[in-house]
């Protein structure tokens, strides 16, 4: 029986202190960010040639804030962001890099997470398209223009 109740209290202990861990992590509802964009296009891609996308936000909420967390889905996709809290008011960016190395669509998400815990979710999408394996020929019509021009 002094087993029994001890496990009891164990288990009780713990639910409590768990209820305690999640009060914690209430978000801050005077912090309120807002984009000018959720999503980009890139388009076309050539393989192989990295491309960047700023996305712009602003503080719209009573109380600076500051972006705790930017994570991409994937390795081929790297956020770089501003630490630094964002006034009242006032923009920062997210620069979105993708690598671009494997061919065919893609489509990414960027999780922003701020004020105590608040989430956004950004995406960029595009199509790679495989470099050639051999340049291209030489245009010969090219050379003829080129050689007609300096005569």
């Amino acid at each position: 029986m002094l087993k029994f109740g001890f496990s009891l209290l164990l288990i009780a202990a713990s639910l409590f202190s768990n209820l305690g861990f999640a009060q914690s992590t209430v978000t801050n509802p005077a912090a309120k960010i807002g984009f000018k964009a959720l999503s980009h296009d890139f388009g076309k891609i050539l393989q192989g040639k990295p491309v960047f996308y700023e996305f712009e936000l602003s503080n719209q909420g009573t109380s600076p804030v500051s972006l705790e967390n930017v994570m991409a889905s994937c390795g081929c996709t790297t956020p770089e962001w501003s630490t630094e809290p964002i006034a009242i008011g006032k923009s920062s960016i997210i620069k979105v890099g993708y690598n671009s190395a494997a061919p065919g669509p893609f489509e990414k998400t960027i999780q922003v997470v701020y004020g105590g815990g608040q989430m956004q979710v950004l995406t960029i999408k595009g199509n790679v398209w495989k470099t050639p394996d051999q340049p291209a020929p030489s245009n010969k019509s090219l050379a003829l223009l080129k050689s007609l021009k300096s005569s």
